[in-house]
């Protein structure tokens, strides 16, 4: 296997012990190749909640940019739903599950497809 490979389990394994959520690997996969080079990179691969402008940044390049959402509160709502989802106090939330866990939400599947 190589480093992808092994990025995509360890995704899996925190969105089903962290986020309770059992992952679809086909859609996982995609999301993870879709986060490009990023998730190779200790600081781009992981979301800071705490920043508000990183907040905006996910806001605007991943769901209006790339999942063809309208700007609105609902998006920033999903993401710190997302947040809380994976847990506030968990260090590392890596940017690949919790894009996983926006396209879910937002059912933008087809997108990946």
């Amino acid at each position: 296997m190589g480093k992808r490979d092994d990025l995509i389990a360890q995704y899996a394994n925190d969105l089903k012990n962290k986020c309770g959520m059992q992952a679809d690997m086909d859609l996982l996969t995609k999301v993870t190749i879709g986060c490009g080079p990023a998730i190779y990179n200790a600081d781009a691969s992981t979301v800071a909640a705490t920043q508000a402008d990183e907040l905006e940044t996910v806001k605007n390049n991943f769901l209006i940019k790339k999942l063809g959402l309208a700007d609105g509160p609902q998006l920033m709502e999903a993401i710190n739903k997302a947040l809380d989802t994976y847990g506030r106090s968990e260090r590392n939330k890596y940017r690949a599950v919790v894009y996983y866990m926006l396209t879910k939400h937002f059912g933008k599947e087809k997108v990946y497809g």
